[in-house]
């Protein structure tokens, strides 16, 4: 378990190629079954999807486009990205129509895989896979987690076709309802034996977040939210944001923008939705727009904060072990665009490798 400095992906790529059984595809990188994640507490709140079954087809879900005057107007900005978001798409990667505006660019993804390497990293809101196929080259193993079906068949889809199928699991669950059921249950398990604590079932290690929530929609750059009767009185702090999506190559990065509050994120308030994950580990990558109110990000290191806790006994509310622990803001550029923020928390954030 731990950060993994110079793992890489390739070798266990190789060998998986060659040890697959008469008639695997190795182009293809047959996925083996995936270890259960019942033990994890996943069995009611999501199901993993077996990955012995024969990969069906696809496209049965969504269309491959090959040119531009097959995509719907609405798209066709974003279709002109299409190999930023997957320098492999002509092989036949596909994209929901939210996919197509909310993928991380490939780039992007392996930079952040690049700092989030580990042995085992939860995607959150995985979508159709773009950050979930970067990390599985830098980490041991992926627990690629979403919502919706159609987006989970397609985020293997891709995976399948950069061949590391077989080093992610996908789970279809609802992230919030899988972290409170994930938590409860080792909670649970841990106040059962309060004596012996030898006698607690190791809990399965989740050594990093990822989190890339929806932001809310494509105009999330450019609407403004002017009603804000709806923000909490917890969250009275956040500031008039707007609402979501990755911007397209055609974007000015030097306009003017209202700040993004984390009051607008979806489907809870961005900061109960860092909290709660910092309950699962204090490792924690937040992906967020570009114009994210930066003071926001700052507020959420409190001393008093739910963090988990370093061994198998059940997660309090108690200091970090460094009170002077920093957030690391990185700006993630294609070109001369600025596209996004990806925040790093904990052991992610350089000079804080003691946090891990």
């Amino acid at each position: 378990m731990g950060k993994r400095k110079n793992y890489s992906g390739l070798s266990h790529f190789a060998k998986q190629a060659f040890s697959e059984g008469a008639g695997a595809d190795p182009k293809k990188g047959t996925p083996r079954e995936p270890e259960s994640l019942a033990g994890a507490g996943i069995g009611r709140g999501g199901a993993v999807l077996g990955a012995q079954k024969q990969l069906f087809d696809a496209l049965a879900l969504v269309p491959h486009y090959k040119s531009a005057s097959e995509v719907p107007t609405h798209l066709q900005k974003y279709f002109f990205q299409r190999h930023r978001y997957f320098s492999l798409y002509d092989q036949g990667c596909l994209l929901d129509e939210e996919g197509w505006y909310s993928v991380t660019p490939e780039r992007i993804a392996s930079q952040i895989a690049e700092r989030c390497r580990c042995d085992v990293i939860l995607d959150a809101f995985c979508g159709v896979g773009g950050n979930a196929i970067a990390f599985a080259k830098t980490c041991h193993r992926v627990i690629a987690m979403d919502n919706s079906p159609t987006r989970l068949a397609l985020a293997r889809h891709n995976a399948t076709i950069y061949g590391v199928a077989d080093r992610i699991e996908f789970v279809l669950a609802d992230y919030i309802t899988f972290a409170h059921s994930y938590l409860a249950r080792w909670e649970a398990t841990a106040a059962g034996h309060p004596i012996d604590p030898g006698a607690v079932p190791k809990r399965r290690s989740i050594d990093v977040v990822f989190l890339s929530p929806p932001w809310g929609g494509p105009e999330y750059i450019s609407r403004q939210l002017h009603d804000t009767n709806d923000i909490s009185d917890t969250h009275a702090g956040a500031i008039d944001g707007t609402t979501n999506g990755i911007t397209n190559g055609n974007d000015n990065s030097t306009e003017s923008h209202p700040e993004f509050s984390l009051a607008y994120m979806q489907p809870i308030h961005g900061a109960d939705l860092f909290q709660l994950t910092r309950r699962i580990s204090n490792n924690v990558a937040y992906f967020l727009p570009r114009n994210t109110n930066l003071e926001e990000i700052s507020t959420l290191i409190t001393p008093s904060m739910p963090t988990c806790s370093s061994s198998n006994m059940p997660v309090s509310v108690a200091p970090v072990g460094d009170s002077t622990e920093m957030v690391e803001v990185e700006e993630q550029w294609m070109g001369t665009k600025l596209k996004a923020l990806t925040c790093y928390f904990g052991g992610l954030a350089t000079g804080q490798e003691h946090l891990f």
